[in-house]
């Protein structure tokens, strides 16, 4: 089975090969690719390659999903599993991809039992075992200097390895070289530490969606690892330790 895995991977690799003058282009013109050396982007390029030959890309209400928007999505999908391998996407197949902000409707309860039915304007979900939704309007203006630690891909596939669990909490499956507790400790200050600077008004090291709950705080925090990690060690030190031992990458050093 595995050699038939490996036959399959050459296949795709040989007759699917992403074009080097848009690739070069897509490097050039999105910042999180920024200090990538050429290794990890010829690694990068592969992995992009595998994932646009497994996964399917769909635009909706009339949006066109081009080849460039397609690696551009797709390479900054896999940036975050350049060391863990495609196999972290297993699961699901589809990438739907909205040409602006999307509506969602929702049935909220509050603490009296009432449910009351909510209209959110989103630039991005994720699906357990399903999609993974994006708007193409968000993701392009994130090349904006302002908006650095904002990087919706990123964002909404971290939700992906966060419920590989399961369900969303904010605690993707650990490799065996790290330590619960450690995790559980750094991201559970880092949380209050955040909370805590909103209830005193004062201006958040991070996006303030963070603060929203544990599975929020992972997939911000996973943000601001791959595109301002100066601002996550700023808010906390050891929760860029901890994603440096989970993601097995250093944006720090590489920026």
């Amino acid at each position: 089975m595995k050699w038939l895995a490996r036959q399959r991977i050459r296949y795709a690799l040989r007759h699917y090969r992403i074009s080097r003058k848009v690739w070069a282009e897509v490097m050039r013109s999105t910042r999180v690719f920024k200090g990538l050396s050429a290794v990890e982007r010829a690694h990068l390029r592969e992995m992009t390659t595998l994932f646009l030959h497994r996964k399917t890309l769909t635009g909706v209400k009339g949006f066109n999903v081009s080849v460039e928007v397609s690696i551009t999505i797709a390479a900054q999908a896999c940036l975050p599993i350049l060391k863990l391998g495609l196999d972290y996407y297993d699961g699901w197949s589809e990438v739907v991809i909205y040409p602006g902000a999307f509506r969602v409707a929702r049935n909220t309860i509050d603490a009296a039992g009432v449910v009351s039915n909510q209209e959110q304007i989103l630039s991005g979900e994720s699906w357990s075992r399903g999609p993974v939704i994006l708007s193409w309007s968000d993701i392009s203006s994130e090349q904006d200097i302002s908006r650095r630690g904002h990087n919706v891909v990123i964002h909404e596939f971290a939700h992906k390895l966060d419920m590989l669990n399961g369900r969303a909490n904010g605690m993707p499956p650990l490799h065996t070289d790290m330590i619960r507790q450690q995790w559980t400790r750094s991201f559970s200050h880092a949380y209050e530490h955040l909370k805590q600077q909103l209830a005193h008004h004062h201006r958040p090291s991070i996006n303030s969606y963070g603060a929203s709950n544990e599975a929020e705080f992972f997939a911000v925090a996973s943000g601001y690892f791959f595109t301002y990690p100066q601002a996550l060690c700023r808010l906390s030190s050891p929760v860029y330790e901890q994603l440096k031992l989970f993601y097995r990458q250093d944006p720090a050093n590489r920026l």
